[in-house]
């Protein structure tokens, strides 16, 4: 890259590892110097929650407002209704409205602890596109923006290739997602003066359609960011673990078991993490990352704090970190452990860990059994026919790394 910005927000960008590719990146540098730009990035409500695979969207925007900007969190309440088609092998199950307004309101709850929102010219804002979406007359809106869009152009984009070219069906409802994206941009552009939108790089074709309509259509100039898609070191996707995925909201998965995520993470993917998901300084995310051996598990240590005091608060992470020391360093039991209540009596050990959501299936937990991985109160469980007498608290144990408390109720 042979242009350095000068503004803050770029610098912090490409010195975290956020930048991928950028539209017009002089032009946006400018426009960041010269006042608040308000800047989105779109969320769909396909879930009640957002996950870790959503985190470096989260950060670029907290990072936007943190250095003067304004952050727009748009929530998908309309777009959800069609699914977006980038990075998908087939289509989405269709939502109703009202578990589409379910999952918005639990999606809120993470962004009120990354964002702060209000009415001043830095402060975040929620629209949901539904607000307009839901509005649109089908042929008008044809008439009006559907010659815009050339269907050569649309078929070029990755979202839609990639699908064609493995000859997986692509709905013309999917087909249409782009538009609706492009129009989303043209609209906060009117309402916000929106001049920037952001995403992973698999984004990149419906930000540059919403670029080109905001253009033509509302002439005023609008910039496109997006980032690197992530996957960890062992070339596994961001965002999921054995368990399943590493939800953000507490309800869906424990603080404990966040920080947990984080304090596993490769070795090799400390260094960019702590860029990425922490605010720590540059030179203390370089100083961690040169850590070797067993000294690199204080970086991870830092990371899992600093993570999940962002997520879930500062005193959350505190409990997390000593329920962690208590388990692995003094074979304890932490009182922040995941906690599981099951009616008092017998029960096999094979259902005893689907119950504790240990194991996926009753074959997965005669497997974890068959190979050792399968401890109760750090004893190994031996026999995959063993019944268990669910009296007191048990401490389920699935590998090293993955605990469970079950209580008599």
């Amino acid at each position: 890259m042979t242009y350095q910005p000068k503004s803050e927000f770029l610098r912090t960008m490409i010195a975290r590892g956020f930048m991928q590719d950028c539209t017009d990146l002089e032009a946006l540098d400018e426009a960041l110097l010269k006042g608040i730009v308000p800047g989105y990035i779109g969320f769909d409500c396909t879930a009640d929650s957002l996950h870790v695979g959503h985190l470096t969207q989260i950060m670029m925007l907290r990072w936007l407002q943190k250095t003067g900007h304004k952050p727009i969190t748009l929530m998908g309440g309309g777009t959800t209704k069609i699914g977006d088609p980038s990075g998908k092998d087939e289509a989405r199950q269709l939502l109703t409205t009202e578990q589409i307004n379910a999952n918005m309101a639990g999606i809120r709850d993470v962004f009120e602890k990354f964002l702060t929102f209000g009415d001043g010219a830095q402060d975040a804002v929620q629209p949901d596109n539904a607000e307009w979406l839901d509005q649109l007359n089908y042929v008008a809106f044809l008439r009006d923006y559907g010659r815009h869009f050339t269907i050569n152009r649309m078929l070029s984009f990755d979202s839609v290739k990639l699908r064609l070219d493995r000859e997986q069906p692509l709905t013309f409802l999917e087909f249409n997602y782009m538009l609706l994206q492009a129009y989303d941009f043209m609209e906060l552009n009117k309402r916000y003066g929106c001049a920037l939108q952001m995403g992973g790089s698999d984004q990149w074709g419906n930000i540059v359609n919403g670029i080109d309509l905001t253009r033509r259509i509302n002439r005023n100039q609008v910039f496109g960011l997006t980032t690197p898609l992530l996957t960890k070191a062992d070339g596994t996707k961001m965002g999921k673990s054995a368990s399943g995925a590493i939800w953000l909201n507490a309800d869906r998965l424990s603080p404990y078991e966040f920080w947990q995520f984080w304090r596993n993470t490769l070795d090799a993917d400390v260094g960019k993490f702590l860029k990425l998901f922490t605010e720590l300084p540059l030179d203390e995310c370089e100083r961690f990352a040169a850590l070797q051996g067993a000294d690199i598990n204080e970086a991870k240590i830092q990371l899992a704090n600093a993570v999940t005091t962002l997520a879930h608060g500062a005193d959350a992470a505190a409990a997390a970190e000593q329920t962690s020391r208590e388990v692995f360093e003094k074979g304890g039991i932490g009182d922040d452990l995941p906690t599981i209540t099951l009616p008092a009596g017998q029960v096999s050990v094979v259902q005893l860990f689907v119950k504790a959501g240990l194991s996926a299936s009753g074959k997965e937990a005669k497997r974890l059994i068959a190979e050792g991985g399968a401890k109760i109160d750090d004893v190994v469980v031996s026999d995959a026919g063993q019944m268990i007498d669910v009296a007191d608290t048990l401490k389920l144990s699935a590998g090293k790394k993955r605990h469970v408390l079950v209580r008599a109720g």
